[in-house]
């Protein structure tokens, strides 16, 4: 098993940076092979000059990126210059697209996750048709890969038309999170286990790592919860369990991050799904995680 991972050493230090850091190493504790590549091509200008140094394998073998979310044309270059070399990223550009673009991955979860619609502009009448169509405000909004968590919970949700509207315009700005494309989102009635820094109210949810169809690593999704609300009781672990192999199945993804919330009701809904190749792995067991890809790799 193949790791490629990006240098974060020159990057501004981050949560995301910090995070990158310690699953590479944990891939690298796990047996892993790992090779660091620059986390743009702005120092190397090409996906082949990125791999210049690593070798070509005998056969075929399984390999995983762990890094920043990349654009749809580095990633494609990336995975093109590596199947070049035997080396098989865990995800097809396709499959990656259809779990990190939420419009992409909705049709097939529509069931299973909040309502959901996407708008490409602010135009007033297409924004108050689209809060109609998921119930009405207040409406969560997000770009089609990321949302604006990190800057807190009036970045991210709309209370009235004006509200929305400079939200949409803020994210189609922010391309790397949008794409052109902002999601406007029924806002789920999630059980609430604390609070964030920033005030962001933290939703009791965990995210799954799910590879063909086996669940390989789960954790909470936040880093901290009160009244024990990140643990899971033996029946919730098979009740997300069973809706992320499903979500999973469904996207069509080899390796995906599956975020899942618990309701006031108690039930359970799919938030959304990622690359897992890209997803931040918060408190899920790192090395455990590895082993687990590892395992599946290895001679029978």
């Amino acid at each position: 098993m193949i790791v490629l991972a990006e240098e974060v050493e020159r990057l501004a230090p981050s949560a995301s940076a910090r995070d990158i850091a310690a699953s590479t190493e944990a891939a690298r504790l796990a047996g892993a092979t790992v090779y660091t590549m620059p986390a743009d091509f702005a120092d190397c200008d090409t996906a082949e000059n990125a791999l210049h140094h690593v070798p070509k394998q005998g056969e075929p073998t399984p390999a995983f990126w762990i890094g920043y979310i990349p654009d749809p044309e580095r990633y494609e270059a990336i995975y093109a210059a590596a199947r070049a070399k035997n080396i098989v990223l865990a995800n097809t550009p396709d499959q990656h697209l259809n779990a990190q673009e939420f419009d992409r991955a909705y049709p097939k979860l529509a069931d299973l996750t909040a309502r959901s619609v996407m708008v490409s502009s602010a135009d007033m009448a297409i924004l108050a048709a689209g809060v109609k169509s998921v119930g009405g405000f207040p409406v969560f909004v997000k770009g089609a890969v990321q949302s604006r968590k990190s800057k807190g919970w009036k970045a991210c949700v709309a209370e009235s038309p004006d509200d929305l509207a400079a939200l949409v315009v803020a994210l189609l700005d922010l391309s790397n999170r949008s794409r052109g494309r902002v999601i406007v989102r029924e806002l789920l009635p999630l059980r609430i286990a604390g609070h964030a820094p920033n005030g962001f109210p933290m939703g009791r949810e965990f995210r799954v790592f799910v590879y063909d169809g086996v669940v390989v690593g789960t954790g909470y999704y936040w880093e901290t919860a009160s009244d024990g609300l990140d643990k899971l009781t033996p029946g919730e672990v098979r009740s997300i369990h069973t809706l992320a192999v499903e979500a999973a199945d469904r996207v069509g993804t080899h390796y995906t991050a599956v975020d899942i919330g618990q309701l006031i009701d108690g039930t359970w809904r799919v938030i959304e799904t990622g690359d897992a190749q890209f997803s931040g792995l918060s408190r899920v067991p790192k090395i455990a995680l590895w082993n687990a890809l590892g395992g599946m790799h290895s001679p029978a």
